[in-house]
């Protein structure tokens, strides 16, 4: 069993796409519950095309969106260049970009899982918690959130596979670093294109496949959790 090994360099890779995908989903958290909330409740001009644009990413090849990312948050695009002058962030050829990229690709997914979560939750709660005179935002907090919650966790879980899976958005905008960009994903293909990577390749791929089935599993069952909750209705 001594190819189950990993090396330095796949922990490396490994390490760095968990620290990539937990990022990426914490801090796509806020915005995604704030934009599955006006999709959710909000009825204005634009919302199919907020609708849309949340959702693009999912149609669009990965090496696209990479490129937009790179064209846009590089240190020469207009984004990159003022967050580098202004908080000395910078994306392009970094782990950060990595997380940006990853967050776009999984965003999708976690705003789509909280707004069926929304959808689902009886609106009298609401009404009721507004008559006792509670303010939008604390019957948000204290009555919307904590009905929501098993759909927001399974929306974090679907992001956070998602970018330990991410490839083509990832590696177009921050390239294929050892050690600095190169993720899971990366780093299997990498192996692939080496002589005598076939082993290295397998294993990192089998960490992969059980990320994979273990947030699927939990997305699946935390949605049940929804569909049950939502029965007596």
């Amino acid at each position: 069993m001594e190819w189950l090994h990993l090396s330095p360099d796949e922990w490396e890779a490994v390490r760095l796409s968990l620290r990539v995908a937990g990022t990426a989903t914490l801090f796509s958290l806020p915005l995604a519950l704030a934009v599955a909330y006006a999709l959710s409740r909000g009825h204005f001009p634009g919302r199919a095309l907020l609708s849309g644009l949340v959702h693009l990413p999912l149609v669009l090849p990965p090496v696209v969106t990479g490129y937009l990312l790179l064209i846009s948050f590089g240190r020469r695009g207009p984004i990159g260049s003022f967050i580098e002058q202004t908080l000395g962030l910078v994306f392009s050829f970094r782990w950060t970009g990595a997380a940006l990229a990853c967050a776009v690709m999984g965003f999708p997914l976690m705003v789509r899982s909280i707004v069926l979560s929304f959808d689902t939750i009886e609106r009298g709660y609401e009404r009721a918690a507004s008559t006792l005179g509670a303010s939008p935002f604390m019957v948000f907090l204290t009555v919307t959130l904590p009905l929501a919650l098993p759909g927001i966790l399974a929306g974090m879980v679907l992001c956070f596979a998602k970018a330990m899976g991410e490839f083509g958005a990832t590696i177009t905008f921050v390239s294929n670093i050892p050690g600095q960009t190169q993720t899971l994903s990366s780093a299997i293909y990498t192996f692939t294109q080496v002589p005598g990577g076939d082993a290295a390749a397998m294993r990192l791929t089998l960490i992969a496949i059980s990320v994979s089935m273990c947030a699927l599993l939990a997305s699946e069952l935390l949605a049940r959790r929804i569909r049950n909750r939502q029965g007596p209705f």
